[in-house]
C-alpha cells in the first residue's frame, strides 16, 4: 500500500447510503487508511443493503471498520482520539446531525487545526432546503435531470443509476484533494461540502447553459441529440446500435458507408441545420437501412469510416464485451466468508502503478477492538466499553 499515491493518509468514514461510500472509496481505493464507523448494532446494514449483499460489497472495500456510539461522551471520545491524528473526516447526514452530535467541521479542527472535513447534504448546509433530507431520486426531479430525460410524450424517467449520489460522490473526493494540496500551502484544513442539489443542477451542463444564456427550456428529446444529427439509437437485424454522425465530414462519411451517397446533395440534408429541421425524416430512413442487417456489420462498415458507433448492451454484454474485459473492470477478491468475489474497478488509472483491491469488505465492527488497542485502550477497557454499548 505504501506505494500508492494516498498512502499516509488516514481517512475517518462517518457516510452511509452512496454519496458519501463513493467520496470515501476513491480515498481508499488509492491507498489512504480509511476507518469506517458505525453505531453500534448496525449489523453491517444501512440504505445500501446488508452488509453481504451486492452493493454494500462493492462500496466498502478497502478500509477498516469499527462501531462506536458517537450519541455517547465516551463513544465521542473515542472518535476525538482518531481525529487527533486523522487527517480527513467524510460525513453525509442530514445538514444538521453532526452538529447536534458535536462532530461538526468547527468542533474536529478545534483538535486538529489541519483537518479537511467533507460533507454531502441533500440540498445545501443551509437555505429555506437546507434542513431537509434528500435522497438521489429527488436530486434527479428538483435539478431537472428528470424533466429531460426519456421519450417526449411518454412520462417522466429516472436515469437508470442514481447519479446525483454518485457525482456528489466523485465531486466531493475532487474537493477533498484540493483542500489536502491547499494544506501543503497553508498548513490548515478546510471544509468542504456539496449536496445532490448542487451537483444536479451543474450536471445539468450545456442544457443548463442553454437556459442561463440563449433562455431556452430543454424538454425530452429521447435518444436524439438536442442539436446534432444523425446521433442516437436505430435498429438493426440483431439488436440496436448508437451512432453519432455530427459534424458536415462526418455526415458525408456516413451517407458513403450507409451506401447512400445521394443524401449528402438531398436539399435540406446538406446542412447541419437543414437536417436537425428535417430529424424524423432522416432518422427514419437511416433505420430503414440500418436494420437490414446485423449490428455487428453496421458497426465493422461504420468503424473504419471514422463514424462513432457500438452496440446497445445489457449489463452481462458489458462485461463480457472484449474491450471491457481488456481494461479489466471486473476485479477479483477473495471473501473470507463469502468467496471469491469481482468487484467494479476503480476507473482512474496512472503510469507505472498498478491498482488492485487490496481487502475486500469488513463485517460491521470487525476492526473495532485491534483500532482501540492501537490507541492504547487496555483490553479491560475495551470490554468495559462494549458492555456499555459503547462499542461493538
Amino acid at each position: 500500500m505504501t506505494g500508492l499515491p494516498l498512502s499516509g493518509l488516514r481517512v475517518l468514514d462517518l457516510t452511509v447510503a452512496r454519496a458519501g461510500p463513493t467520496c470515501v472509496r476513491h480515498l481508499a481505493d488509492w491507498g489512504a487508511e480509511v476507518i469506517r464507523i458505525a453505531p453500534p448494532g448496525a449489523e453491517g446494514a444501512d440504505i445500501a443493503g446488508d452488509q453481504d449483499g451486492f452493493d454494500y460489497q462493492n462500496l466498502h472495500r478497502n478500509k477498516r471498520a469499527m462501531q462506536i456510539d458517537l450519541k455517547t461522551d465516551a463513544g465521542k471520545a473515542i472518535f476525538f482520539e482518531l481525529a487527533k491524528t486523522a487527517d480527513v473526516v467524510i460525513e453525509n447526514m442530514r445538514a444538521a446531525v453532526k452538529f447536534r452530535l458535536g462532530v461538526d467541521y468547527a468542533s474536529v479542527s478545534a483538535i486538529n487545526p489541519r483537518i479537511v472535513y467533507g460533507s454531502i447534504s441533500g440540498f445545501g448546509q443551509d437555505g429555506p432546503y437546507g434542513h431537509r433530507a434528500g435522497v438521489d431520486q429527488i436530486a434527479q426531479g428538483m435539478g431537472g435531470l428528470m424533466s429531460i430525460t426519456g421519450i417526449p410524450g411518454a412520462g417522466l424517467v429516472r436515469v437508470g443509476i442514481p447519479i446525483a449520489d454518485l457525482t456528489a460522490g466523485n465531486l466531493l473526493a475532487l474537493a477533498v484533494m484540493m483542500a489536502l494540496f491547499d494544506r501543503t500551502r497553508t498548513g490548515h484544513g478546510r471544509w468542504v461540502h456539496t449536496s445532490l442539489l448542487e451537483v444536479m443542477v451543474f450536471m445539468l451542463d450545456f442544457q443548463a447553459s442553454r437556459w442561463l444564456l440563449a433562455g431556452e427550456v430543454a424538454g425530452q428529446a429521447g435518444n436524439d441529440h438536442p442539436t446534432s444529427i444523425p446521433t442516437g439509437v436505430y435498429p438493426t437485424a440483431d439488436r440496436p446500435i448508437a451512432l453519432a454522425a455530427s459534424s458536415p465530414r462526418m455526415w458525408e462519411r456516413f451517407c458513403d458507408a450507409l451506401e447512400k451517397p445521394e443524401w449528402k446533395t438531398r436539399r435540406g440534408w446538406n446542412t447541419r441545420d437543414g437536417r436537425s429541421d428535417d430529424r424524423a425524416a432522416i432518422n427514419a430512413a437511416i433505420s430503414e437501412v440500418t436494420r437490414t442487417k446485423p449490428s455487428l456489420h453496421w458497426i465493422e462498415v461504420l468503424d473504419p469510416a471514422g463514424i462513432p458507433c457500438g452496440p446497445i448492451n445489457t449489463i452481462d454484454q458489458t462485461f463480457a464485451d472484449p474491450q471491457v474485459q481488456h481494461l479489466q473492470m471486473a476485479k477479483p477478491i477473495s471473501h473470507p466468508r463469502l468467496g471469491d468475489q469481482k468487484l467494479v474497478r476503480n476507473p482512474i488509472n496512472m503510469s507505472d502503478l498498478a491498482w488492485d483491491i487490496r481487502t475486500p469488505t469488513p463485517d460491521a465492527g470487525q476492526h473495532t477492538d485491534a483500532i482501540l488497542a492501537e490507541l492504547g485502550h487496555s483490553a479491560d477497557e475495551i470490554a468495559r466499553l462494549r458492555a456499555a454499548r459503547v462499542i461493538s
